[in-house]
């Protein structure tokens, strides 16, 4: 049996900056594959999982939040996922880093993200009274997700998967030579 801990990190006093004093954030796309698919087509093949902000009226996004000294970047996003969304998985090849600039705060930020292939959803999550969870289509992500670098992502993702995809069918037609 594994115990999960099941309150969020807060504060700031393990925050990590970069040299130009933005904070560090990190984030992953939750995603995983439809049930009896296999038409290869990426976009109809997968689902992915967005989230609402804490306060629920500022739109939905993916799982983000500070990255912290005593972690990786990759800890980091497997822990914003838990705790945010409530789901583990595999964090797989970091998408990109982007600069933006929050809205509400009115600072700047360091953003990484990464795909997560989602292994395990739980019942109880950290912020699970403070959030909702929906899994969506790829379409239906870009439309609600209201952060544009985290739109870019998701299309990083969506075409990272595809080549994955036409490599394996190219390999596949490939005839065989001795």
């Amino acid at each position: 049996m594994v115990a999960v801990c099941l309150v969020s990190r807060t504060g700031r006093q393990l925050q990590r900056y970069d040299n130009m004093g933005r904070r560090q954030v990190v984030g992953c796309v939750p995603y995983r594959y439809k049930t009896g698919v296999g038409a290869g087509n990426v976009v109809d093949d997968i689902e992915v999982l967005v989230i609402t902000s804490q306060k629920g009226s500022q739109g939905m996004m993916f799982p983000k939040g500070g990255w912290e000294l005593d972690e990786t970047v990759k800890e980091a996003a497997l822990r914003e996922s838990f705790e945010e969304a409530g789901v583990m998985g595999n964090v797989e090849h970091e998408l990109g880093k982007w600069n933006f600039l929050s809205k509400s705060r009115g600072t700047f930020y360091e953003g990484y993200m990464f795909p997560l292939l989602v292994t395990e959803q739980l019942e109880l999550w950290p912020e699970k009274d403070v959030r909702q969870r929906i899994w969506m289509s790829v379409a239906e992500a870009r439309e609600a997700c209201r952060h544009g670098w985290m739109k870019e992502a998701l299309d990083i993702l969506v075409e990272r998967l595809s080549s994955r995809v036409q490599q394996k069918e190219e390999t596949v037609k490939r005839p065989c030579s001795l």
